[in-house]
């Protein structure tokens, strides 16, 4: 009968906390030494939130809210102001045009003397105008065609006043440079004919509005005038036109209250 022998392990178990352990594997794999040099783990602390947001909100809401607020002061006031006076725009006619020169002396230059009187009416009781240099622009009229300066004038600054009729005059001149080919053409063929030239006059100016305390910047103020027939005269002695049929709008626009009468 043999004696079974037991053979001791090479080292004895590394005893942790009063324990065994098993035997550690040699070498280490790469696993077990990412471990043991790894930090721990720790979760970032959660961000601080912010009010910057909640400010630029409300600093949005109450500044739309200034803007709409002085939108229905400007309203209210520009609505005071109309029931107060009434405003109404003035009015224009032409009394007469009469011509003294409108012929081409040569194959595009145009030879023009027009004596213009327009009369000016301002209907409001407790508004007045303020009107600076009215340039005019007299254009040959044609259906289809584009309109030919055939003249260019211009009328004194002047003031308006309440409940007034103002009679204007201004003698219109030849228009500056040549016309082209085409224009003087057409022209020509007008002035031959026996209904003579369909003349359109046009008033631009700029014009200061008064009611009570209030005054107004100066806006700009555009008057055309239409319907009007101009025969050229055959002699020294000056041709009247037919204004019975003549019409004039009036464009007429304040840049602070923002509507138009």
């Amino acid at each position: 009968m043999t004696d079974d022998k037991v053979y001791p392990a090479s080292k004895p178990p590394v005893a942790v906390n009063g324990g065994t352990t098993a035997n550690p594997t040699f070498p280490a794999t790469k696993a077990q030494l990412y471990s043991a040099n790894r930090p721990a783990y720790r979760p970032p602390a959660p961000r601080r939130r912010t009010h910057s947001r909640g400010c630029c909100c409300r600093c949005c809401c109450w500044t739309i809210f200034v803007i709409i607020l002085l939108i229905i002061l400007v309203a209210a006031a520009s609505a005071v102001v109309y029931l107060i006076y009434r405003p109404q725009r003035p009015s224009f006619t032409v009394s007469s045009l009469n011509v003294s020169s409108l012929n081409l002396t040569s194959a595009a230059h145009l030879a023009t003397a027009i004596s213009l009187s327009v009369v000016a009416r301002n209907p409001n009781k407790n508004v007045g105008f303020s009107y600076d240099v009215a340039d005019i622009t007299v254009y040959r009229v044609s259906p289809g065609d584009d309109d030919v300066v055939i003249g260019k004038g211009s009328i004194a600054s002047f003031v308006h006043g309440k409940k007034n009729t103002t009679l204007l005059k201004s003698t219109v001149g030849s228009p500056p440079g040549d016309l082209d080919e085409l224009s003087a053409g057409k022209l020509k063929g007008d002035l031959k004919a026996k209904r003579g030239v369909a003349v359109k006059i046009v008033l631009d100016t700029k014009v200061t509005v008064k009611m009570g305390a209030v005054k107004t910047p100066k806006s700009g103020i555009r008057v055309t005038c239409e319907g009007i027939r101009a025969v050229a005269p055959t002699g020294k002695k000056a041709t009247t036109a037919v204004t019975t049929a003549a019409k004039c709008k009036v464009d007429l626009r304040f840049k602070v209250w923002k509507f138009t009468f």
